[in-house]
């Protein structure tokens, strides 16, 4: 019995002196990660010592083109600008004395201080791994940027969402669109794409040309259990043998549109920039685009002894291999009434021509 209490006594010291060697090393490991980061929090704000008067100096330039800009507008005097600049001037200057002492006060403060305090890591610009001795020394990445850049004082050039949706149809010859072989109802289009919209007067935002690149989908809804047949260069309607649930006709096109649009705008005025803003004003687009054709599906549902049926059939149907044509467009603020016309024949080198054309609603989402 006492042989197997020495034992028991034994391993019970082996254990706890294998346990503190491990918590000991833990603890050495994480003293040591705390004080290389702290070491990067420093060598951090050193560089960005280096930065300020930089960053000062492009401030300064703003201002100064702002001041300018008022007084090339008749807004202030010579002398009032000369009296602006050098307070500006001043201000940076004194900018530039007392970062660089509170980067100093900063850099003091992190020596004598342990790192998982966090002191006020707010205007510090840094990335890396933060740990913290009292939960387990856990690591956690921590990144946080405290560079800024003057804003610019003017921008011509902006970019947008651009979305589309309505119904679609054709316009065949001698026939109305009452006699259209496609439902009125059931037809649409949706378009998706990016537009960047630049000011073409230098001191007016009256005038803007929008450009940009979209991807159509046209699609049409067939009537009378009619569905689109190929047969060599020949593309044609002809009745389906069972009765049809739905004949869809979907064509995709990849467009880059050009739009020449034109309405009032507000102009904001700050300290070191201008901006210019369409916001809830009245505004007209004319223009066109042109593209190719990237995919053509004709869709059809029906039953097959009580079996439903679905068949997607993708070729190219004698589609018109590149796309140009006229759009429009006239609203408010984002939205707008919207219409596009395709000026190619849908089916190349067909007996009847018919030409795309679409009615709906268009968003330009900033």
């Amino acid at each position: 019995m006492n042989t197997i209490t020495k034992y028991v006594v034994l391993l019970t010291f082996c254990f706890i002196t294998t346990s503190v060697t491990a918590q000991e090393k833990q603890k050495d490991s994480i003293i040591e990660t705390s004080n290389a980061f702290k070491q990067m929090q420093i060598n951090t704000l050193i560089e960005t010592k280096k930065n300020i008067e930089t960053q000062e100096r492009e401030y300064l330039k703003a201002e100064v083109e702002a001041i300018n800009k008022r007084l090339n507008d008749g807004k202030i005097t010579a002398d009032e600008a000369e009296q602006l600049k050098k307070e500006a001037a001043k201000k940076r200057a004194a900018n530039i004395e007392d970062r660089l002492a509170i980067i100093d006060k900063r850099i003091e403060l992190i020596k004598r201080n342990p790192y998982k305090e966090d002191l006020d890591s707010g205007n510090v610009s840094y990335i890396g791994f933060v740990t913290d001795s009292e939960n387990g020394g856990r690591i956690g990445l921590s990144i946080n940027t405290g560079n800024k850049t003057p804003p610019k004082y003017d921008i011509r050039t902006s970019n947008k969402l651009l979305f589309a949706i309505g119904i679609n149809n054709t316009l065949i010859d001698g026939q109305s669109l009452d006699d259209s072989p496609y439902k009125i109802g059931g037809s649409g289009f949706v378009e998706l794409g990016w537009v960047w919209s630049t000011r073409l007067l230098k001191d007016s935002n009256f005038f803007r040309l929008n450009y940009g690149f979209s991807f159509q989908w046209n699609k049409l809804n067939i009537k009378d259990n009619l569905y689109f047949v190929q047969d060599g260069n020949a593309t044609t309607l002809q009745e389906f043998p069972l009765e049809l649930n739905k004949s869809q006709f979907r064509v995709t096109n990849l467009v880059f549109p050009m739009h020449l649009e034109f309405g009032p705008s507000r102009k904001r005025e700050y300290d070191n920039r201008i901006r210019y803003t369409t916001d809830n004003q009245f505004k007209v687009g004319i223009g066109a685009y042109g593209g190719f054709r990237v995919g053509t599906q004709q869709k059809l549902k029906y039953k097959v002894d009580g079996d439903r049926v679905k068949d997607k059939i993708r070729r190219n149907y004698n589609v018109s291999n590149f796309v140009y044509g006229l759009s429009a467009y006239v609203g408010f603020g984002d939205l707008a009434l919207y219409a596009k016309y395709d000026l190619n024949p849908l089916f190349k080198d067909q007996t009847v021509e018919q030409n795309n054309i679409s009615l709906g609603f268009r968003l330009d989402l900033d």
